[in-house]
C-alpha cells in the first residue's frame, strides 16, 4: 500500500529573489542540526523523517531548479554542488533525495508551459523519477496507457509527481523511448528498500498499472537528450538551456563531496579523546601515522570538491553563453562526476580503517557514512569505471557507447 505523502505547509520562505549560494548553504548549516538529531531514525525506517522534508522544504531546497514565474529560485549548479555538500555532511539520504528532486524538476521544465502549469501548481513540488525506461506505453486515444515498475525512486514517498521512462512502439515496429509526467496519485508503490546503503532516501520502487498519460505530457527522450525541449517560457532561462546528463551530474555529485567532509568531520571529533589500543600512544592525535591519514583523506576529499566543481563550471558557462556542448565536454562531465564520487569513497574508507574497532558499533557515524558512499559509487551513472572507459574512448577518437550524455 501507499503511504499518503507528509502534509506540509507552503513555506514561508521569501520568494520575490533568488538567494544566494552563501543564502542557502546558511540555511543548510541552520537545519543540519535538525537533520542529524533524526538521521538514526530515518536509517532505520528507510525513509527520511516528516519532519526533515518539512524543514528541507521550508529552506527553499526544492524550489532550487523550479522556474522563476513559478516562485523558484532557478539556482545555479554552483549552488546545488554547494548546497548538497552541506547537506551531505548533514545527512546523505537528505541530500541524495534533494538532488534526485533537483534532476527531476529541471526534467519538468523541459515540457510545455501548460504542463508546467499543472505541476508546479506549488512551488514547493517534491518530484522523483529515474532515467531507466523500464515500462511500457500503449498508444491510445490522447495519450498513452503505460504498465511497468521503476526501481530505486528516491523520494517517491515524499513526492507529489514522478518523471517516467517507458517504451512505445512506434508504426514502423520500432520502440522509441519516451519521458513523460505522472502523479504519485497514480501510481502505486512496493515497499522493498532494504538495502545496506543510503537507507533513509526510501528509494523504493513505484509500480504503473493502466496509467493514462495525455500526450502533452510526453516528450520523446532522444529529443531531450537532444536539447530539444518543449518549454517556450523557458527558452531563455540559463538552466534550462543545458544538457540532460551534465545537469543530473552537478545535480548529484556534491552528496558524495559531503560525505568525504563528514567523515572528516567525524573522525577529527573522536580524535582528542581516543587512544591507540596496544600502544604507547594516549591519543590518536599524536601519531603521525594519524597525520599521513588525515592528511591524504582530506586532499582526497579536495580533490572530489575540484572533480565536482568542476562539472558545475562548465555547466554554468556553458548555461550561460548558450554554447553548443562537444562530444568531449559531455564524457568529461560525466568522468568527473564518477571520479569525484570514487575519490571521496577513498577518503571516506581511510578514515573508517583509522577509525578503529569502535566505530563497528552502529551508533557510530562513521559506518553509514560509508555504506552511503558506497551506495553512491555503485549507481550506474556515477560508477567510476563505467564513466572513465567513456572518456577514454572518447578521447581515443571512438564514438560513445552510450546515448546518456
Amino acid at each position: 500500500m501507499r503511504r499518503p505523502c507528509p502534509h506540509v505547509r507552503r513555506s514561508t520562505v521569501e520568494t520575490t529573489r533568488t538567494p544566494t549560494q552563501a543564502e542557502l548553504v546558511r540555511r543548510v548549516a541552520d537545519l543540519a542540526p535538525l537533520l542529524r538529531s533524526h538521521a538514526d531514525r530515518a536509517d532505520q525506517d528507510r525513509r527520511l523523517a516528516d519532519e526533515s522534508v518539512a524543514a528541507l522544504t521550508e529552506a527553499g531546497l526544492f524550489r532550487m531548479r523550479v522556474p522563476l514565474r513559478y516562485g523558484g529560485y532557478e539556482s545555479d549548479a554552483a549552488t546545488m554542488v554547494a548546497v548538497a555538500t552541506e547537506l551531505g555532511r548533514a545527512d546523505a539520504s537528505a541530500a541524495w533525495t534533494t538532488g534526485v528532486a533537483w534532476i527531476t524538476t529541471f526534467m519538468a521544465g523541459l515540457f510545455p508551459d501548460e504542463v508546467q502549469d499543472e505541476v508546479f501548481a506549488t512551488p514547493d513540488l517534491r518530484m522523483c523519477g529515474t532515467l531507466s525506461p523500464s515500462a511500457l506505453a500503449e498508444p491510445v486515444d490522447g495519450g498513452v496507457t503505460v504498465n511497468g515498475r521503476w526501481g530505486f525512486v528516491s523520494g517517491a514517498l515524499h513526492s507529489q509527481w514522478q518523471v517516467l521512462v517507458a517504451m512505445m512502439p512506434t508504426p514502423d515496429g520500432r520502440q522509441l523511448p519516451i519521458m513523460a509526467l505522472a502523479p504519485l496519485a497514480d501510481l502505486g508503490i512496493v515497499d522493498d528498500w532494504h538495502t545496506s546503503g543510503l537507507r533513509a532516501s526510501g528509494s523504493v520502487t513505484t509500480v504503473a498499472e493502466n496509467v493514462f498519460v495525455p500526450a502533452a505530457r510526453i516528450l520523446p527522450l532522444p529529443a531531450v537528450l537532444q536539447e530539444q525541449y518543449a518549454s517556450k517560457q523557458n527558452a531563455d532561462s540559463e538552466i534550462f538551456r543545458g544538457p540532460l546528463l551534465p545537469t543530473a551530474s552537478a545535480s548529484s555529485v556534491g552528496t558524495a563531496v559531503g560525505l568525504a567532509r563528514a567523515a572528516i568531520d567525524v573522525f577529527l571529533e573522536r580524535l582528542p579523546d581516543r587512544k591507540i589500543t596496544y600502544t604507547t600512544y594516549s591519543s590518536q592525535g599524536e601519531a603521525p601515522l594519524t597525520h599521513r591519514q588525515v592528511a591524504d583523506a582530506t586532499l582526497r576529499a579536495d580533490a572530489a570538491e575540484f572533480h565536482a566543481q568542476r562539472v558545475a563550471r562548465l555547466l554554468d558557462t556553458k548555461n550561460a553563453s548558450g554554447g553548443q556542448w562537444t562530444v568531449l565536454e559531455r564524457a568529461r562531465a560525466r568522468a568527473d562526476l564518477g571520479r569525484a564520487c570514487e575519490l571521496a569513497l577513498e577518503a571516506v574508507r581511510i578514515l573508517r580503517q583509522a577509525s578503529g574497532g569502535s566505530s563497528i558499533y552502529t551508533s557510530a557515524p562513521i559506518q553509514r557514512i560509508e555504506h552511503d558512499v558506497q551506495a553512491i559509487n555503485l549507481h550506474a551513472l556515477m560508477h567510476g569505471d563505467t564513466n572513465l572507459e567513456l572518456y577514454g574512448r572518447v578521447l581515443c577518437g571512438l564514438e560513445p557507447n552510450t546515448f546518456y550524455l
